[in-house]
């Protein structure tokens, strides 16, 4: 199964939030962060509405974004936990938990990932 993530910049405004790794196939994005028990890069899952964490060995910041990729809810999801669907979302953005303070991330930021 081929589980290869494409690499991306994650940025906002012009400015580098993160290296990110990008989830657009349906092997990738099944096999997002699972196994991890660190988070080093954002993950980026295209065509999400929702998320889990089983399998996940540490906390997640999770950001939905509409298809505009503006950031419309974000929430902390511990280990082991699924989230409810976001009919609005298009994207997830998946980072370490304390990863969106870091970043200052807020409902209504705009997103751009950049293909590297």
């Amino acid at each position: 199964m081929n589980t290869e993530f494409r690499s991306a910049w994650l940025m906002r405004s012009g400015d580098v939030l993160a290296s990110a790794d990008v989830a657009d196939t349906p092997q990738s994005r099944r096999k997002g962060l699972i196994g991890c028990s660190s988070v080093e890069n954002a993950m980026v899952i295209t065509k999400c509405k929702w998320i889990h964490t089983i399998g996940v060995k540490t906390a997640l910041d999770i950001a939905y974004l509409d298809a505009g990729g503006a950031v419309i809810k974000t929430e902390r999801v511990k280990p082991f936990r699924i989230s409810a669907p976001v009919s609005r979302s298009k994207t997830v953005v998946e980072a370490g938990a304390g990863s969106f303070e870091r970043w200052n991330l807020k409902v209504g930021d705009v997103l751009e990932v950049r293909i590297a």
